[in-house]
């Protein structure tokens, strides 16, 4: 996990917001919007997507633009990464002093610069719930999706303390727990932690796919490992596009121990091999310790 930054994580003073803006309804938006509903908070919602049969808690109202989402003073971008940049171009039109602006998104240098580059900077927490599945849209959305989950929370230099407050209010609000770190810091971390499990599942499920294995014939294991490649290929086109560099270097990182045990799988004593199992499940072992 990133290290927490020098930024000072604030203790969450505030009350809960009363009025929230979200705009996206998918996994977490939706999950969101159904968290802040049961807490008694008005939600003003718009989804690209939506569909009239989404049986909607009575504090969600469905707008038809995005500038409608505007009329809450606190605004969550819960939309694929390269969606957010769009969407910060365009509600910085509609944005007031009064105004405090989250994202979702598992990618932060992209976004913050973004915003620090359209002068919101102040105003924008860059915010990366470390929770949810493979699964998406509304109706994968769920209570409570973020209890106990890591929050990852990425401000720039000018982001006013306000802001950082009513970010940790509403993340510990719906049960995260907040961790302030810095943007890029936090996308080399994410390349590893999650980035890389996906594309690993993805180059395993293609591997059976040109063996002829279907997925019916995995057991528990191979359905553990291959369950990551069912997310949406549209948000994983995004995250990879924005955070290139980070997870190219984590491919490199596991090409070489792929290498390695390509190599001693062919070639060497069943006492290398016993070694580098070992090694694995050393590692897998610490979690339980740590």
């Amino acid at each position: 996990m990133p290290a927490a930054s020098h930024l000072p994580s604030p203790t969450p003073a505030l009350p809960l917001p009363s009025h929230v803006g979200i705009v996206g309804l998918g996994l977490m938006g939706g999950s969101l919007a159904r968290d802040l509903a049961a807490r008694g908070v008005r939600v003003t919602a718009f989804d690209r997507d939506a569909d009239p049969t989404w049986l909607l808690p009575d504090d969600v109202h469905l707008t038809t633009t995005v500038a409608e989402v505007a009329a809450a003073p606190v605004i969550v971008l819960a939309v694929p990464v390269n969606a957010s940049l769009e969407l910060l171009d365009e509600l910085r039109l509609h944005i007031t002093a009064r105004h405090v602006i989250l994202d979702t998104g598992s990618t932060k240098t992209h976004v913050v610069a973004r915003a620090r580059a359209l002068g919101m900077a102040r105003r924008f927490v860059g915010c990366h719930p470390f929770a949810g599945d493979h699964h998406s849209g509304w109706s994968a959305s769920r209570r409570e999706l973020f209890a106990g989950a890591t929050i990852f929370i990425c401000p720039s230099p000018e982001t006013d303390p306000h802001a950082l407050e009513v970010a940790t209010a509403l993340w510990t609000a719906v049960g995260g727990v907040t961790q302030v770190t810095d943007a890029a810091q936090h996308d080399q971390c994410m390349a590893l932690a999650s980035h890389l499990p996906h594309l690993l599942s993805v180059t395993l499920s293609l591997t059976l796919r040109d063996a002829g294995v279907p997925p019916g014939a995995l057991g528990p294991g191979g359905r553990d490992v291959a369950r990551l490649a069912g997310g949406s290929p549209e948000m994983w086109v995004d995250i990879v596009t924005q955070n290139r560099g980070a997870i190219a270097d984590a491919l490199e990182r596991y090409e070489h121990h792929f290498t390695e045990l390509r190599t001693v799988v062919a070639t060497s004593s069943d006492a290398e091999l016993g070694a580098m199992l070992a090694a694995g499940r050393e590692w897998h072992s610490a979690r339980h310790t740590t």
